[in-house]
């Protein structure tokens, strides 16, 4: 599992794609664990940015109304 920094589009994308994989049984019993793994690790990332953009918009909007 690569622990690079991922886009969140990128992400998305990937979640997409195993997603798809896995329901037309495209991937091998062999490869399912590594790639819920997978899933679950992007998902985490897209989480975090999503936060962090939220925080960063919330600090914005707070310091126009000051």
């Amino acid at each position: 599992m690569t622990k690079k920094n991922v886009s969140y589009d990128d992400a998305l994308s990937e979640i997409e794609t195993i997603l798809n994989e896995i329901e037309n049984n495209d991937i091998q019993i062999d490869l399912l664990t590594e790639k819920v793994k997978r899933v679950s690790f992007l998902l985490e990332t897209c989480k975090t940015k999503l936060l962090e953009t939220e925080k960063q918009i919330e600090h914005i909007f707070e310091n126009d109304i000051n």
